[in-house]
C-alpha cells in the first residue's frame, strides 16, 4: 500500500497582531526640489498631492529600513523573534537581485532559521505578501509571519527628471500575522494587466525608473475600484461598514478617485502620500501604521487595503485593524 502524505491541521483564519513603520530622517520638501528642477510647491501639490518626502542616507538600504519597521511590528505584537518562522519582504527597489533581502532582515532581527523570501509585485507587493502570509498560516506552513514592505526608491531616481523625482520616496512598513479562530484577513483579490507592464519600468541596471503617468492614472482610476469592491464582497463586508480605506499611496488624485467610487461613507481614507511620498511596496503598511498611531481608526474594525502599480499588478483584501 502506498503511504499517504500527512498535512498539518488547517487553521480557521489568520489575523494581524501589530503594524510597524520606519522612515529616514531626511525630509525633502517641494521647495528644495524646485532649486534643481523646473517645478514649485503649488505645481507638485496640484498634480500628485505631495508636500514632502523622506529620503534615506547612504547607510540605509532595503535591509536597514526593513529591520527598523520589522522590529517595531514585533515589539507591538508581543511575540519574540523566536516565535517567527517565516519572513516575507516585499520590495522592488533592491540594488542587487541576488540574494534576496529577507534572510538578512531576519538575521538582523534575531529570527533564527525562518523561511525567508522576497516578493516583487512593485506597489502591490505588500498586499501580495500579506495574502501569501495568510495562506501559509491557514495551511499550517507557518505559525507566525513577519511581513515587510521596504523600499529605497531614491536610488533608482533621476533627480533631474521632474516626472519621477517629485513622487518617489523611501521607507518601510511591517505587520505580524498569526493564526486565529476566526478570519482577520479576508481573501486576497489579485491580478495583473501585463499588456501594460512597460508603463512603469526600470529598463536595466544602468537605468532610472520611468513611467507613462497619464496612462497609469487612467488605468488606476478605472480598473482598481472594481477590484476593491470585489475584495469587500469576498470578505462579506459592505463598503459603508469600512472604517478605513488604505490604497497604495501613488497620487492623491488617484486615491481620492478610488475612494469616491467605493462610496464608503464612514471610512477614513489614508493620505500618507502628502508627507511620505510614494514608497511603492511600503506605502500601505506605512500609511496604516501611522493611522493606528494617531488613533484615526479603531481596533477590530475592518479596513480595505488596495495595492496597484508596476506590472501592472494589483491586489486587495479586507483586514481587521489590530
Amino acid at each position: 500500500m502506498t503511504p499517504a502524505l500527512r498535512i498539518p491541521e488547517v487553521t480557521a483564519g489568520a489575523r494581524i497582531l501589530a503594524f510597524g513603520d520606519y522612515q529616514p530622517a531626511r525630509i525633502v520638501t517641494n521647495d528644495e526640489l524646485s532649486k534643481t528642477v523646473d517645478t514649485n510647491d503649488e505645481w507638485i501639490r496640484s498634480r500628485v498631492g505631495i508636500a514632502e518626502r523622506r529620503v534615506a542616507g547612504d547607510d540605509e538600504g532595503i535591509v536597514e529600513l526593513g529591520v527598523q519597521a520589522g522590529a517595531k511590528a514585533l515589539a507591538g505584537s508581543g511575540l519574540a523573534p523566536s516565535d517567527i518562522d517565516l519572513v516575507i519582504l516585499a520590495t522592488c527597489s533592491a540594488e542587487s537581485p541576488m540574494p534576496g533581502h529577507a534572510p538578512a532582515v531576519a538575521h538582523r532581527l534575531g529570527i533564527k532559521a525562518p523561511g525567508a523570501f522576497d516578493i516583487n509585485a512593485a506597489c502591490a507587493g505588500f498586499c501580495y505578501a500579506l495574502g501569501t502570509a495568510s495562506s501559509a498560516v491557514r495551511a499550517g506552513s507557518a505559525r507566525n509571519v513577519l511581513v515587510i514592505g521596504s523600499e529605497k526608491m531614491s536610488q533608482w531616481i533621476d533627480w533631474t527628471d521632474r516626472s519621477t523625482c517629485i513622487i518617489f520616496a523611501d521607507g518601510a512598513g511591517a505587520a505580524v500575522v498569526t493564526g486565529s479562530d476566526s478570519p482577520g484577513i479576508g481573501p486576497v483579490v489579485w491580478g495583473s494587466a501585463g499588456d501594460g507592464f512597460d508603463k512603469i519600468i526600470i529598463d536595466d541596471r544602468h537605468s532610472f525608473i520611468r513611467q507613462e503617468g497619464q496612462a497609469v492614472f487612467r488605468w488606476a482610476t478605472t480598473a482598481i475600484a472594481p477590484v476593491a469592491r470585489e475584495a469587500c464582497e469576498r470578505a462579506g463586508i459592505a463598503p459603508e461598514d469600512l472604517a478605513a480605506i488604505v490604497p497604495h499611496q501613488a497620487n492623491l488624485r488617484i486615491i481620492q478617485a478610488i475612494a469616491r467610487k467605493m462610496k464608503a461613507v464612514n471610512a477614513v481614507v489614508a493620505d500618507d502620500i502628502i508627507h511620505s511620498g510614494n514608497t511603492s511596496g511600503a506605502s500601505i503598511p506605512l500609511a496604516l501604521s501611522h493611522m493606528i498611531e494617531r488613533g484615526d481608526v479603531p481596533s477590530g474594525a475592518p479596513a480595505l487595503l488596495v495595492g496597484f502599480g508596476a506590472g501592472l499588478s494589483y491586489a486587495a483584501q479586507v483586514i481587521q485593524i489590530p
